[in-house]
Formats: C-alpha cells, sequence, structure tokens
C-alpha cells in the first residue's frame, strides 16, 4: 500500500499544473488566442486607428461672424434721399444678442410725407440654416418676386394697407449672403392727400437700401 502512496499523491498534484498549462497554450498560442497584431500596436498606433475609423465630422465655416452695426450700413445720402428730414445717425433697436442681432430705423415726417426705414442683420450658424429661415419667411409673404444680383438670393414684396382711410404703402426686401440674412422695410405715407406713394418708389427704395445693407456685411 504505501509503494503506491507516493505516485498516486505527486499525480494528484501534478494535475492541476498540467491543466493550467494545457489552458494557458489555449489562450496564448490556441483558437482562443487574441489577435498578435492588436495586442502588439503602441498606444499611438491605436488612436490612430480609432480616429481613422471613427465618423469624421466637419465643422461648418461661418463665413460672417457678427452683424455689422447697423446705422452705419446706409449712406447718409441715401437716408436723405430715402427719408427725408430723418437723422441720418439713425437709431438703433435694442437687441437681446447684437452679436447675431441688430437693427436701425429711419423715420421722420416732412410737411406732410412720412417715410420710415428699418434694416435689420440676422447672422446664422450655417448657410443652410439661413437659407432654411430665408425660406420660411418667403411662405409668410404673397407676391413680391425675386431681385436678381442681390446676395446669393432675394425677394421682394410692396403691399398697400388702409386704416381710417389713411394709406400707407410698405416694401419689403429680404437677402440671404452666404449664414447671414438683411431684411430691409420701407414704407411711406402722405397725410395731406391720406395717399400713398407709388409701388415703384417703395420698391426700388427698399431695394436700394437692401444693397447697400449686404454690401456693409463684409466690413463687420
Amino acid at each position: 500500500m504505501s509503494s503506491f502512496s507516493l505516485p498516486i499523491a505527486l499525480t494528484a498534484r501534478l494535475s492541476p499544473v498540467v491543466v493550467l498549462a494545457a489552458a494557458g497554450w489555449a489562450l496564448s498560442s490556441g483558437p482562443l488566442a487574441a489577435p498578435q497584431a492588436a495586442a502588439d500596436k503602441s498606444p499611438a498606433e491605436k488612436t490612430k486607428t480609432q480616429s481613422a475609423s471613427a465618423p469624421s465630422r466637419t465643422q461648418a465655416v461661418k463665413t460672417y461672424a457678427a452683424a455689422p452695426a447697423p446705422c452705419d450700413s446706409i449712406a447718409e445720402k441715401s437716408v436723405k434721399s430715402l427719408v427725408p428730414g430723418a437723422k441720418t445717425a439713425g437709431k438703433e433697436i435694442p437687441s437681446t444678442d447684437s452679436k447675431l442681432r441688430r437693427t436701425c430705423s429711419w423715420n421722420a415726417l416732412k410737411g406732410y410725407e412720412y417715410r420710415w426705414l428699418d434694416v435689420s442683420f440676422e447672422v446664422l450658424e450655417s448657410d443652410e440654416a439661413a437659407e432654411r429661415t430665408y425660406q420660411s419667411r418667403l411662405e409668410e409673404k404673397s407676391g413680391g418676386g425675386a431681385v436678381p444680383g442681390l446676395g446669393d438670393t432675394a425677394y421682394s414684396v410692396v403691399n398697400l394697407t388702409t386704416e381710417d382711410k389713411q394709406q400707407t404703402r410698405e416694401g419689403v426686401v429680404v437677402a440671404r449672403a452666404s449664414n447671414a440674412l438683411v431684411i430691409v422695410t420701407y414704407n411711406g405715407s402722405d397725410f395731406e392727400s391720406k395717399k400713398a406713394p407709388g409701388t415703384d418708389e417703395i420698391n426700388k427704395g427698399a431695394i436700394k437700401a437692401a444693397k447697400e445693407a449686404v454690401a456693409a456685411l463684409g466690413k463687420a
């Protein structure tokens, strides 16, 4: 009995070693082994591989980062012509974000003739965002037509309203230049005749102001 006790005990002690050795072979060289190429990659190579496989994100480039000073966007001689009697300095309207949205207003009553001019700038995150806003504004207006050669795209519309027998004719021009919108509102009334100025006068005046405002974008 004692002659078999040593081999049996030795076998019992060595069996776990054999099992562990076999398991080690399976993990290092056998079918369960991890791909050596991936394991041998340096941290820099791993980062490079991950960056290459990750989806690329292209940040939108903003042509215009801020709105220009609106009261400086229209030449003094233009203000005198469009709004006779108005202070050429204009009056800037308070804005919640003056970097992205700014408006200047001119208005005056000379004799019985009244004129009002507003010029607004709105800077958006991208050309696509500006185009969506432009299209939504287009849907709000009826009639009118495109204005060739003004920004990337532009339209104008003129409407006549009457209140207490007093006519007022108003022209609106909306232009998009890259990621910025320019909105011009120009209207007038004659308090003596109760009539409004002609469509052609209001439309041309609004377009003239819009052209100067679009040109001012590049100076912001």
